[in-house]
């Protein structure tokens, strides 16, 4: 499911690429000038941070044609569907806010705030000096872990590509809060791979609230309305090769305030792996990697999120599931914050060991046109699951502020539909068809 939070925004502050390189001025404006920000509402030129090397050679297979891809624009991108490799049709001038507080790569030794931060992306949502100001609360501890869960994956993914960086895109939202979303798009192994984490609060809209309600939840509202606070790390992630699985993985938490002061809390989330063949040595590792995850805090959460995850991820008018599923779960409440907390983290630290060495596995196998075809018609599929059905995506739509660069994140840059497609009889095409119709138990 794509991320019930990464939806929610008002305007875009800056963007920017970043990585473990030195800062140094890129060529965006037609003559070979820098952009100055001065220009644009903001001061100082703009300057950029490669995550990942543009000198790498990990390619595509041979029927995709290996290739270099062009380093993302940096900085002023219109948005995540606008950060494209050389894009300079898509730049719009962003305000620039100070950042008072941005993450040092050599922080005060005596602060471990500070220094856990340094590793991010960039700073956190919420002010340090509000996270130094309540450690405990369950709301810091999330930002933390989300923009952590945010930089490893961005680091993982960017080592493998080597063909082009991860833009980061900061952006606020006027009703409160804002996000971080990262972005790379046409590099060697990755077609787009997006990790987004949102830290919003504010008011819950009618429409939000009557999904909730729909679940069974019950609200105390005061003067008809209820605050709240929702944060979480979602990403989508998109291979050029149509052997490396696309996967999806998303974990958050919400707080309501009710009208006596009663605070509802709960934990979502899940991951999920669509192939576009089957490969039944992946699909077990992929599981198997969740299934351990979960049984360190309880035997019984694997089995029963495992077909939850299957139940959910249904495209009712194909009869089909979007993919080999993975776990799923929402509203978690019990038996303690803590204690879910934990499950939670276990669940977003299994992602790397999950799916880069299916990646690393498969990046470089040779492919036909007819295999990039089927693709391309699977990413269809997986369009009009996360348009039509997803619960992540209409919470940020029904909410006020929503951002449709960042509930759109989890689009490919390319798929295909055709009328009355149906693969031969036996064939690979209608294996993955068959499993997706009658989901199977991988690791028992």
């Amino acid at each position: 499911m794509a991320s019930s939070l990464g939806k929610l925004s008002g305007r875009r502050v800056c963007s920017v690429a970043l990585g473990s390189g030195l800062p140094r001025s890129r060529t965006l404006g037609p003559a070979g000038g820098r952009i100055c920000l001065s220009a644009l509402g903001g001061t100082g030129s703009a300057q950029i941070r490669g995550l990942g090397s543009g000198s790498g050679t990990g390619g595509v297979g041979a029927g995709g044609g290996a290739r270099r891809a062009p380093w993302l624009v940096a900085g002023l991108a219109a948005g995540l569907a606008g950060v494209a490799a050389a894009a300079f049709h898509h730049l719009a001038p962003a305000e620039m806010v100070p950042r008072t507080e941005v993450a040092s790569s050599v922080p005060d030794k005596a602060d471990d705030l500070a220094l856990r931060c340094s590793s991010f992306m960039t700073q956190p949502v919420t002010a340090l000096s509000e996270l130094r100001a309540r450690p405990g609360d369950m709301k810091t501890q999330m930002e933390l872990l989300i923009m952590e869960t945010q930089s490893q994956v961005c680091q993982a993914l960017a080592q493998l590509d080597r063909g082009a960086t991860f833009a980061v895109d900061r952006w606020e939202r006027k009703e409160g809060g804002g996000g971080i979303s990262c972005v790379l798009q046409d590099g060697h192994i990755f077609e787009k791979a997006g990790v987004s984490v949102s830290v919003v609060h504010g008011v819950l809209s009618e429409e939000a609230e009557k999904q909730m309600r729909s679940r069974g939840k019950k609200f105390k509202t005061k003067n008809g309305q209820l605050p709240f606070c929702a944060m979480g790390v979602s990403s989508v992630i998109h291979p050029k090769n149509p052997h490396v699985p696309t996967i999806h993985f998303n974990y958050r938490y919400f707080e309501i305030e009710e009208a006596d002061g009663t605070r509802q809390w709960w934990f979502g989330g899940g991951c999920d792996l669509t192939p576009t063949y089957l490969n039944k040595e992946d699909a077990v590792h992929f599981h198997q990697t969740l299934k351990d995850a979960c049984d360190q805090h309880d035997p019984g959460f694997y089995p029963k999120f495992k077909k939850w995850c299957d139940d959910y991820f249904f495209i009712k008018h194909r009869g089909e599931r979007r993919g080999i599923g993975g776990i799923f779960f929402d509203d978690l409440d019990s038996p303690s914050k803590e204690d879910i907390f934990r499950f939670v983290q276990s669940c977003a630290r299994a992602f790397i060991p999950s799916y880069i060495p299916l990646v690393k596995k498969h990046c470089n196998d040779p492919f036909t046109p007819q295999e990039k075809h089927w693709q391309q018609l699977r990413r269809g599929r997986y369009v009009e699951f996360n348009l039509l059905y997803d619960r992540g995506t209409k919470f940020g739509l029904f909410t006020p502020g929503s951002r449709i660069e960042s509930i759109l994140m989890s689009m490919p840059l390319t798929a295909r539909w055709e009328y009355m497609h149906a693969p031969s009889e036996n064939s690979r095409e209608a294996e993955i068809l068959e499993v997706l119709s009658h989901p199977k138990d991988w690791v028992h």
